[in-house]
């Protein structure tokens, strides 16, 4: 399972969006499901398609502090393995039959690369909006907890007042190492527990 955090202003509705404008179509269907805080965008082959193997895919997207989790799931391949095997063994019996297959072969690779044409129309999407995997602004500052004033994350005393920032100050998940703030329970990330 792939998976990429974009930190900024989205919804998840505006990747699912962006999914379904590029790949309803052709021999590929779209649709998506849940709420606006977690949805979920499933691609695979329409059944009725000309050519090419079956395949699946499912995009889950996910409202976090500051900004969304994208993660792709596992696919359904083996009808595009079946198919391509299918193909080789007819061509060591008679490679004239590629001719009439060079539609299904072309079809099958499509399958193949969705993974990565999935991630570059949410890269290309994130990167028109302003989004990135960058931490933003509010994941890069502590607040001091006496006078309110933000301070860069690391720092060990307020710069207004001069207070310690010990406790304000973030922690990772022990898991997966993502930032996370002292009163959190379970990993915005991975969903581990936390013992802080």
């Amino acid at each position: 399972m792939d998976r990429k955090i974009f930190h900024g202003t989205i919804k998840p509705v505006d990747i699912a969006q962006a999914l379904l404008g590029e790949f309803n179509q052709g021999n590929l269907r779209a649709q998506t499901l849940g709420k606006s805080d977690k949805m979920v965008v499933q691609i695979g082959s329409r059944p009725d398609a000309s050519s090419g193997g079956q395949t699946a895919m499912t995009v889950t997207i996910q409202r976090t502090e500051d900004g969304i989790i994208v993660e792709i799931g596992q696919q359904a391949w083996l009808g595009v393995a079946a198919s391509l095997g299918t193909t080789a063994l007819a061509a060591l019996r008679n490679p004239f039959s590629l001719l009439g297959r060079l539609d299904d072969i072309a079809q099958d690779i499509e399958h193949l690369q969705l993974n990565e044409r999935i991630w570059q129309v949410i890269t290309e999407y994130v990167k028109s909006v302003g989004v990135s995997t960058d931490l933003s602004d509010k994941l890069k500052r502590t607040t001091c907890q006496y006078c309110d004033t933000a301070n860069p994350v690391g720092a060990s005393s307020c710069t207004a007042c001069g207070a310690p920032l010990g406790l304000a100050q973030p922690d990772t998940c022990k898991k997966c190492g993502y930032v996370v703030k002292k009163s959190d329970k379970t990993c915005p990330n991975c969903k581990q527990p936390l013992f802080l």
